[in-house]
């Protein structure tokens, strides 16, 4: 789910990029022209697909700067002039990324519960799958086809285990 939203963001910071040498340089424009043109463009790229993301501190942190970037950009400050987010959000009246989305995805979560039984994206979500779902050591190893056992957790021979911490005399002759 990271790599999806890594991908969106890299994919809205390249549109920025280009939006950022044909429009928001652009001195002739006003800045509410500026932010409504990147925000029909840049937003969406940004957030699709958000309302099945599972938000994270990681992923709320990189919307976070992605979406300062771009308002910074717009409003022509960098972070050099040390400007809070909170006042770039108000001076330009608009509502933080973050709250959007959990938004929309709350929005999302209403339609889910009152869709009929049988629907298949409430089916989805109330599923409850059973087993134990591999971990990512346990892909590589079984992909990496190595002899009979190995890639098994060790275990001394025999199943006894010798002097460990705490245990036997250190320093000590016997």
């Amino acid at each position: 789910m990271e790599r999806e939203i890594d991908r969106w963001i890299g994919a809205a910071t390249e549109v920025l990029r280009m939006l950022y040498r044909t429009i928001v340089v652009k001195r002739e424009l006003s800045q509410k022209v500026r932010l409504s043109i990147c925000q029909s463009i840049y937003v969406p790229i940004l957030t699709y697909g958000h309302e099945l993301w599972v938000v994270t501190e990681r992923t709320r942190l990189q919307i976070q700067v992605a979406e300062m970037r771009f308002l910074r950009r717009v409003s022509g400050l960098t972070l050099r002039n040390r400007v809070r987010s909170s006042e770039i959000w108000e001076g330009l009246r608009v509502e933080p990324l973050l709250l959007c989305i959990e938004r929309s995805q709350l929005k999302w979560f209403g339609h889910l519960i009152r869709m009929p039984p049988g629907r298949l994206p409430r089916e989805d979500f109330q599923a409850h799958p059973t087993g134990k779902r591999p971990g990512k050591t346990q892909d590589m190893l079984e992909g990496l086809h190595l002899p009979a056992g190995l890639g098994k957790p060790w275990s001394p021979p025999g199943g006894v285990r010798g002097p460990g911490r705490g245990q036997g005399s250190v320093g000590r002759s016997a």
